[in-house]
């Protein structure tokens, strides 16, 4: 009989879920997916089946508690009533930060607990939420082992140069403040098909661009991580919807010292006030910009393809050139006008794109590169739930 496994990817204010289904040798089968939304505030749950049709859609009770706890909860019951007395054979978790100590998923036990929880002071937005469900779920489903699968994890074969900040090394050591890397599992999943898609890319040099609301990219040399372009934080890098992406710290220190901002200030201002929305002042919302006929949603367009444009240089020079590019993720998988611009910027380097194989929309990998291009773009869907359940599985 097929085994069923329960991916959770938690956060503050949301906790998504995917339910798979083992074939034999094939790759899991997703049944149900959905998430509960807007948590504390006002609790909405929609869940759908393989085809996307859509199969419930409510807002919860206003007189039932509004948390993680209650969510989890709501959610089993409902998945429970569609499996036929079927259990749940493993439950695979997304968590954001694995630390230097976890460069692989993990088997929950109570040490391995004790080790995220040493680990919230590098993510205290994420960790926390990440690991809530972990305990809840030891209660709901305490036959069912769970499995932990780190973002952060895909990063760790960077060479040391590349993880390093130019602080005294001993901010590295004792204090863990490095380049961890993000986004681990998206690359994962990419790198795992890309062999059946592009054998020489496979096996060669590869940049690839997770754009979406959370913008990151990484260097592949045969697939392993070799350079990427966030680090302590999911803000450096990238420009995002809201978040900064790289700044000057000079530029905190003149908010704390002249405009007299606290850390809390500062932090909101970081991650939820700047990106696409701070220099638009219109939307984070990528497909809003491009609808506007403001300068300043132009800008920020034009913004954040440059710097797609230079972190794609400077990744191509950490693995010594580039054979090939895939766009992944919401903005790199659905926005041609966005991929138009960074491959047009990069014929210097070798990308001549096919405008026509651009603009077609399609939920399947494609190439979107000339025959002669000597760099192959590629448009690949992500999966990140998908990897998460292949690693709960391999796991156990």
């Amino acid at each position: 009989m097929s085994d069923l496994v329960l991916v959770i990817n938690a956060g503050s204010s949301s906790i998504k879920f995917s339910l798979f289904e083992t074939a034999g040798a094939a790759d899991p089968k997703v049944l149900f997916k959905g998430q509960m939304e807007g948590l504390y505030v006002e609790p909405k749950f929609t869940a759908k089946d393989a085809d996307d049709n859509k199969l419930v859609s409510e807002t919860l009770p206003a007189d039932k508690p509004k948390n993680h706890d209650y969510a989890l909860r709501h959610m089993l019951a409902w998945l429970q009533e569609r499996l036929g007395g079927r259990e749940i054979k493993v439950i695979g978790h997304r968590v954001v930060h694995g630390g230097t100590q976890y460069s692989k998923p993990e088997l929950v036990t109570p040490e391995l607990l004790a080790g995220l929880e040493a680990l919230i002071p590098l993510a205290p937005l994420h960790e926390p939420h990440n690991i809530a469900p972990i305990k809840i779920l030891q209660d709901l489903l305490p036959n069912a082992p769970q499995v932990t699968c780190f973002d952060t994890a895909f990063h760790t074969t960077q060479p040391e140069l590349n993880q390093l900040f130019a602080l005294p090394y001993e901010f590295a050591q004792k204090e863990g403040i490095r380049r961890y890397g993000f986004h681990g599992l998206s690359y994962e999943y990419i790198a795992s098909v890309l062999p059946q898609i592009d054998t020489r890319a496979a096996e060669g040099r590869t940049v690839v661009a997770h754009l979406g609301n959370g913008s990151s990219m990484a260097a592949l040399l045969g697939g392993v991580c070799q350079a990427t372009t966030m680090g302590f934080t999911a803000l450096e890098g990238l420009p995002m919807g809201t978040r900064c992406g790289s700044i000057d710290g000079g530029v905190l220190l003149h908010l704390m010292n002249h405009l007299k901002m606290d850390a809390k200030q500062i932090e909101t201002l970081l991650y939820k006030e700047s990106g696409l929305l701070g220099l638009s002042g219109i939307s984070s919302d990528m497909r809003d910009l491009e609808a506007s006929n403001d300068p300043r949603a132009k800008l920020a367009i034009d913004y954040f393809a440059r710097r797609v444009v230079r972190e794609t240089a400077s990744l191509a020079a950490a693995i010594g050139g580039l054979d090939c590019l895939v766009f992944t993720a919401g903005i790199g998988e659905n926005d041609a006008l966005t991929r138009a611009n960074v491959c047009h910027q990069l014929r210097w380097l070798g990308v001549e794109l096919d405008e026509a194989a651009n603009a077609v929309r399609s939920g399947e990998p494609r190439r979107i590169t000339l025959a002669d291009s000597k760099v192959a773009v590629y448009v690949i869907p992500t999966n990140e739930e998908l990897m998460i359940a292949r690693q709960a599985l391999a796991t156990l």
